[in-house]
């Protein structure tokens, strides 16, 4: 397979952030990742993320959905560490701004052995 090799592995499961990159290891921390992505309202959060920190507002708005049902899948999604929420002052009050936490996901299906020596 393709692509480039990272020095850095985890060797127990789990959820770990290096670097900008989350890397899911184990069955049972991929399942929970890959359940919170499972939803196509949370990867289009996701997707408005990727350009930089968004308002609830902003995001309930744009995906064409109520801010408590925003908030709720935003919630599901900082459950695994995907994203995190901001609270700033607005116009009139708090505002939650929301932002991606890492810019790469890594599933690690399987763990190479430590070499003996």
């Amino acid at each position: 397979m393709g692509g480039r090799v990272e020095e850095f592995v985890p060797e127990k499961e789990g959820i770990v952030e290096r670097g900008g990159v989350m890397y899911v290891v184990g069955s049972r921390s991929i399942a929970r990742v890959a359940s919170a992505l499972a939803n196509e309202t949370r990867a289009r959060i996701i997707e408005l993320l990727v350009d930089g920190p968004k308002d609830l507002d902003f995001i309930a708005r744009e995906i064409r959905q109520s801010k408590a049902n925003i908030s709720s899948q935003i919630r599901r999604l900082e459950e695994v560490g995907l994203v995190s929420s901001i609270y700033q002052p607005g116009e009139r009050g708090i505002k939650k701004f929301v932002e991606l936490k890492v810019n790469t996901l890594m599933f690690v299906l399987a763990r190479k052995e430590k070499a003996e020596t």
